[in-house]
């Protein structure tokens, strides 16, 4: 019985095609929103957990001032060599304390100029955020101490200023200093904030504060706490030694922050799930519409077929077998705009993150539970048609015009 009734709904489908694809388009396009929404989501979430753990889990952002709205880190007293020394000296579990200078410069090498950031520091930078050389080296213990102008350079600004040509050993002008490139950092690619990384030079930070900035100020710190620290334990230590530092007593609010790498992590997750969830339950609604739309093509189909059903029903065809009919009219769509659906939200998930560059993270639960959905949709929008036309009455059917 159930062969026959699949057979009997192609006909029907297949009689009134522009009118079931109509039904059907509904249905492909709610179920692709909701994969290509969900399926887009988990990959920005899982690019935002890349990129923070490429920094390592264990690391500690402080500054002057306090995050947040309102704050601002310009009023507050900067971070000087005596703080990052007392930092390295006295707390325990710590891998690297690297202190950090920036600044907007203008960096030249013969026609080619760009705008870019120029960091000044010390080995330790890359040893905290996990960052090895493409080619070259990193500083001499003498430079650091001169200050001398050797510069690193991130994948960006060697692209720019040298093309396909060497950098190692040339020289370059940043704003009015004359630079020579010692190494070259290995790509990181876009951060999870939109920002190019590699957009980026590395200078000693005695040259920093002698030539570029002209102020001994320390702008931020990078504190890498060692593998199997709790970094809960170091930030409160950190805390407390500045605030011993800073002269901040009693119930003082601090005039600097310490972020945990983990929290920012956790937060920036956090909000994609939230928006992930958000997008698919927005996109799920317009699977209610497509199921509406499915009652009104069925009811729309009984009363076409008011007659057929009363001769049905007149040469003995019992209610369940009308009843069966109709459902299985209504399933077949409803199950044929959710494969297609699938397919069409997968294609435009792979084209989307391919476009954005996000690694494509599938979900198989989400496409277990569009499927599942879009049937529960033809059972539930077609039960009540298909439960008219099984209770017709077959004399008022036959009389019907």
């Amino acid at each position: 019985m159930l062969f026959e009734s699949l057979k009997l709904a192609r006909q029907t489908i297949l009689r009134n095609a522009l009118r079931s694809f109509l039904t059907v388009l509904g249905i492909i396009i709610s179920v692709g929103a909701v994969i290509a929404m969900v399926t887009i989501g988990n990959s920005a979430t899982a690019k935002v957990a890349a990129d923070l753990a490429k920094l390592g889990s264990n690391l500690l952002y402080v500054r002057p001032g306090q995050f947040g709205p309102g704050h601002s880190s310009a009023d507050a007293k900067a971070f000087t060599l005596r703080d990052v020394e007392a930092m390295r000296t006295q707390l325990c579990g710590i891998r690297a304390v690297a202190p950090v200078a920036q600044k907007a410069v203008t960096v030249i090498h013969g026609s080619e100029s760009r705008n870019t950031v120029l960091i000044g520091t010390d080995n330790t930078y890359f040893t905290a955020l996990n960052w090895e050389l493409l080619t070259g080296r990193v500083f001499l213990e003498g430079e650091m101490r001169a200050g001398r102008a050797a510069c690193l350079i991130g994948e960006t600004v060697r692209r720019t200023l040298f093309g396909q040509g060497q950098a190692l050993a040339r020289s370059i002008r940043i704003n009015k200093v004359s630079c020579e490139v010692i190494g070259v950092l290995v790509a990181k690619g876009q951060s999870s904030f939109g920002t190019d990384q590699d957009d980026i030079i590395v200078t000693p930070l005695r040259l920093f504060q002698r030539r570029i900035s002209g102020n001994a100020n320390i702008t931020s710190l990078f504190v890498s706490a060692q593998e199997g620290m709790d970094t809960a334990q170091v930030q409160a230590s950190i805390e407390w030694l500045l605030r011993e530092r800073r002269t901040i007593t009693g119930g003082k609010a601090d005039d600097f922050s310490v972020r945990d790498r983990r929290q920012i992590i956790e937060a920036q997750t956090g909000a994609t799930t939230v928006l992930t969830r958000l997008l698919g339950a927005v996109a799920g609604v317009s699977l209610l519409v497509g199921g509406i739309g499915i009652m009104n093509v069925m009811l729309v189909s009984v009363t076409e077929r008011t007659r057929e059903i009363g001769i049905r029903l007149a040469i003995g065809a019992l209610e369940e077998q009308v009843l069966l009919q109709f459902m299985v009219e209504a399933v077949v769509i409803s199950l044929f705009g959710g494969v297609v659906g699938i397919l069409l939200g997968l294609g435009l998930a792979v084209v989307a993150t391919t476009a954005l560059e996000l690694p494509f993270t599938l979900d198989q639960t989400i496409i277990v539970v569009a499927f599942a959905f879009s049937a529960m949709v033809g059972v539930v929008f077609g039960y009540f048609p298909a439960r008219r036309a099984a209770r017709l009455d077959p004399i008022e059917a036959l009389r019907h015009e």
